[in-house]
């Protein structure tokens, strides 16, 4: 399991949330199988983790 925790400043700009669901999307996109888990603390992510899962065939 990786963890992922967004340690940048937000952006500026038209969209405050870019680099949160840009780290996101990035997460998505390397996993093939497995579970991308948000952690929200009084309403701010706080942690993202992914669990990634090798399926072996037999």
């Amino acid at each position: 399991m990786s963890t992922i925790t967004p340690h940048a400043p937000a952006p500026t700009g038209d969209d405050p949330h870019g680099n949160t669901l840009s780290i996101i999307r990035q997460a998505l996109d390397r996993l093939k199988f497995g579970a991308v888990h948000l952690t929200v603390h009084e309403g701010r992510l706080v942690q993202i983790e992914v669990t990634e899962k090798t399926r072996l065939t037999g």
